[in-house]
């Protein structure tokens, strides 16, 4: 069986997208692949879904997220963007997914439970944005202190801002303490 015919003037469909479309339907809202940049768009409900799809489907095996980020379209309705970076090592195909996220509520399913490798990628994005991955096992800031206030790649955030300032005492004593023993445990010191 030979892969349909494309309409004259246009390229065929990616495969990776063209599995995507015939599986997710309405849920990608738009793609491209221009000189092999493949992205899907995606509704943000179905992120799980479709992760778990382009991991578990053999014709796809993208085994490996390399990256979570965001971009925040200051302005823009809905504002934020969540982008997956994924690879297949078995097959050499990279892909793209995007989803959209509004200001008032910037929320997305976990992916946690698809790449393991998720965790500290969407706690970055979490410490950076503000954007909550729901289902996530252990959300909290990565980079910054708890007592941060504000998102710092946030367009709007102020660049003169000042922050608390922070001492030792000031932080949880069970939290100071747990650091300390995961110190010593890694490194055999602490400071």
């Amino acid at each position: 069986m030979s892969a349909p015919e494309a309409p004259p003037g246009s390229a065929p469909e990616h495969p990776v997208l063209a599995r995507l479309r015939e599986r997710f339907g309405a849920a990608l809202l738009a793609t491209h692949a221009y000189r092999g940049d493949v992205t899907a768009e995606i509704a943000p409900e179905a992120v799980l879904a479709m992760c778990g799809f382009l991991r578990d489907d053999p014709a796809l095996a993208f085994d490996f997220l390399m990256d979570v980020t965001a971009v925040d379209y200051i302005g823009s309705v809905p504002r934020f963007e969540v982008v997956y970076h994924l690879y297949s090592r078995p097959r050499n195909h990279r892909l793209r997914l995007k989803a959209r996220v509004p200001e008032e509520r910037p929320h997305i399913a976990s992916v946690v439970g698809v790449w393991r490798g998720a965790d500290w990628l969407e706690r970055e994005t979490y410490d950076m944005y503000g954007i909550v991955f729901d289902g996530h096992p252990d959300l909290r800031r990565i980079y910054l202190y708890e007592q941060f206030q504000g998102f710092p790649l946030r367009k709007d955030y102020p660049k003169e801002k000042r922050q608390p300032l922070v001492t030792r005492r000031d932080v949880d004593e069970r939290e100071a303490r747990r650091t300390e023993e995961r110190e010593r445990e890694r490194y055999g010191r602490w400071q």
